[in-house]
């Protein structure tokens, strides 16, 4: 399974939520190589990620997914135009336990689980935000 097939796995998952007002907007560079990976956490990487991204927008506004080949690396780009995230809690969102959702909706392990997926398949994770727009990028190792 290629990285593309795999976000869209995850997309579909979220289908009926995207059809309610989110535009999608997929990027994706043709001649991206494959990586050494397990496809399943990475679904699970892009289920957390474009999770996080439909609750900060709520009912409408636009998920554009990038992905392209930089020198050794695959770039996965995952950008919202949602509320924001801010510097304060930029800096602890990796945290187990930590989330900014209200009691019962979050359980603050999605960006743990994700970092931890990603620095296991030796990438990394960043993330850039602002009001309406929240950027998560993700490099991960071309297959040598």
């Amino acid at each position: 399974m290629t990285i593309t097939e795999s976000i869209e796995v995850a997309l579909t998952l979220y289908q009926n939520r995207l059809k309610q007002g989110i535009q999608v907007i997929r990027r994706y560079d043709a001649h991206v190589l494959l990586l050494l990976c397990n496809p399943d956490e990475l679904t699970q990487v892009w289920v957390n990620l474009i999770d996080n991204a439909l609750y900060a927008m709520g009912q409408q506004g636009s998920l554009e997914i990038v992905v392209a080949q930089r020198h050794d690396r695959i770039v996965v780009e995952i950008t919202d135009s949602g509320c924001g995230i801010s510097l304060e809690t930029q800096t602890r969102i990796f945290e187990p336990f930590f989330t900014t959702k209200p009691r019962g909706e979050g359980s603050g392990l999605g960006l743990d689980i994700v970092r931890q997926i990603v620095q296991k398949h030796n990438g990394d994770i960043q993330v850039q935000s602002q009001p309406g727009r929240t950027t998560f990028t993700l490099l991960l190792p071309i297959m040598s």
